[in-house]
């Protein structure tokens, strides 16, 4: 079962049987269901020539691509939906798109960093932000239900295209107050780039240029045949870090096919950290504007440390960029993000974003005036471990949860995703998966070592707990 039907969209494998993988059909359905949810929320005024609903649609480089885009869109003018299409483009590229474009929403077609077998419909509301629980619940019912009904011939949508909006996105993290391109370009930065041959490989490229930036390209050119697992994880990156020694650059930039996921690779070849993408940018930004800042529950306690550094104040939400949004909005968070390089810069939107994580990064860097690795040394020291557990379907794994915490109901628990116990120096964040008996294990302390040991120690608790 290769189809995932989510309150954010659906994702699935391309080809196979109605149902069961992403197919042309599955497609269609999925945005007939958006768009008939769209026009229940913006009723037809009862006048002459009434002003059509409008939608931005983007995708990423992906082989499918061409052919999802062509469905949704077509699609979406059977509604009698105007599309502002921009082709080849970005997740954040597109969520900027639609308040700028004064759209009713936004679909990004892209599966993100899974492999390139892969492809999703990702829907946006009228901000450019990812719908919430409630909405995406109701579009499910109405795909379930396939309750829509189509626009004649004389009320048919119309395709207004725009290639224009990579570089409107430029321009806008280039303008925005904290980005300092003189500083950057007296700095004379080499980098090497990394776009998994997709469009972080037109457009990461294109900014660093304009930052006054010598850009070394590695996979930069957008046709969908990923030449790695496109996850920017450590174990997926060993070319670009070869590349950035040999051409003696001050560091790496790596994003992921939608171009929301951003990691560095330091001048020795060494990562940066994932997790510490959204630290450096928090800790510049929190040097210029003072405020409070949010993650999620399973990224490094490192943004913790730096906040309150700041005398800021940090919050952590349940997992999903939803949440993350959900929570900056409540606390007036001026920066947030998930430890997975997601930035989440409200100044321009509520959304992650590898641009403005690059040009945040660059400018804190030529500022400090010292090396990415001086840099991350900087920063408080924290190593993860990131288990599962599997267990059989008859045991309960809600009972599993509720037994953990109140065998540690003395410690600092939080249980509004999973259970996350936080201890005086590491953390344990306990989440079941909603498709499969597993119970995801995350944890983080000063060492390696001490990470991996306290996994192992609440993956045999649980073990006792369910006699197993």
């Amino acid at each position: 079962m290769t189809l995932i039907k989510s309150i954010s969209g659906i994702r699935g494998t391309i080809g196979g049987k109605v149902g069961d993988n992403l197919t042309p059909v599955d497609a269609v359905k999925f945005a007939s269901a958006y768009g008939t949810w769209l026009k229940t929320q913006n009723p037809k005024p009862k006048t002459q020539n009434p002003i059509k609903l409008k939608v931005v649609v983007g995708r990423d480089a992906r082989i499918s691509g061409p052919m999802i885009h062509n469905l949704v869109v077509n699609t979406l003018i059977g509604l009698g939906i105007d599309v502002i299409d921009l082709g080849l483009s970005t997740t954040p590229t597109v969520e900027v798109a639609v308040p700028l474009e004064n759209a009713d929403g936004g679909i990004i077609l892209t599966a993100s960093h899974n492999p390139k077998q892969w492809n999703a419909l990702k829907l946006l509301n009228e901000k450019g932000e990812f719908l919430n629980g409630i909405e995406g619940e109701k579009i499910l019912v109405i795909a379930e239900a396939e309750a829509f009904d189509f626009s004649d011939v004389d009320d048919l949508g119309e395709i207004i295209e725009n290639d224009a909006y990579m570089d409107i996105h430029i321009d806008e993290v280039l303008n925005l107050p904290l980005v300092d391109i003189e500083a950057v370009k007296a700095a004379k930065f080499k980098v090497v780039v990394d776009g998994v041959n997709s469009s972080g490989g037109i457009i990461i490229p294109k900014l660093l240029e304009l930052m006054g930036v010598e850009v070394v390209k590695l996979y930069c050119e957008p046709n969908g045949h990923f030449p790695h697992n496109p996850e920017p994880l450590k174990e997926h990156l060993t070319d670009i870090s070869e590349l950035v020694v040999k051409e003696k650059a001050d560091l790496g930039v790596v994003v992921d096919p939608d171009v929301d996921r951003l990691a560095f690779i330091c001048e020795d070849g060494e990562m940066f950290g994932e997790e510490y993408t959204l630290v450096a940018c928090a800790d510049f930004v929190l040097g210029k504007t003072p405020g409070n800042t949010v993650s999620n529950m399973s990224s490094s306690r490192a943004l913790r440390d730096v906040t309150n550094a700041h005398n800021g104040k940090y919050e952590a939400s349940a997992v999903g960029e939803v949440n993350v949004v959900d929570l900056m909005k409540k606390n007036n968070a001026i920066i947030g993000g998930e430890g997975n390089g997601g930035i989440i810069y409200p100044e321009l939107h509520y959304g992650r974003d590898s641009l403005v994580g690059v040009a945040l990064f660059l400018t804190h860097l030529a500022q400090k005036k010292m090396t990415v690795s001086a840099l991350r040394a900087s920063y408080p020291e924290y190593y993860m471990s990131k288990n599962k557990i599997e267990l059989t379907p008859q045991i309960d794994v809600d009972a599993i949860l509720v037994a953990m915490t109140e065998k540690y109901k003395n410690e600092d628990i939080t249980t509004i995703d999973g259970v996350k116990i936080d201890f005086a120096e590491n953390w344990v964040h306990l989440r079941k998966s909603n498709t499969e008996p597993i119970i995801r294990i995350y944890t983080e302390a000063p060492s390696q070592e001490k990470a991996d040991a306290l996994a192992l120690r609440i993956i045999d608790e649980i073990k006792v707990i369910a006699g197993i």
